[in-house]
């Protein structure tokens, strides 16, 4: 059985990215309501890039904040 993952990272310029390559159906809103949470929390600005752009799987969002 594959579990869900999300990796987070916070860069050198304070940018917040975190990557997934799948996540289950009954995760997948909880996945995207935390990544819209921590955006909303850090009065950022959320970026979405495709990693497999040929397949719906595998998403990078990278936040960016203002100090």
């Amino acid at each position: 059985m594959n579990q869900d993952k999300m990796k987070i990272e916070i860069l050198e310029d304070g940018t917040i990215k975190t990557t997934n390559d799948q996540v289950s159906g009954p995760n997948h809103a909880n996945a995207e309501a935390f990544l819209r949470q921590m955006a909303q929390m850090t009065d950022g600005k959320l970026t979405r890039t495709k990693t497999k752009p040929d397949l719906h799987q595998g998403h990078s969002h990278t936040q960016t904040h203002s100090h």
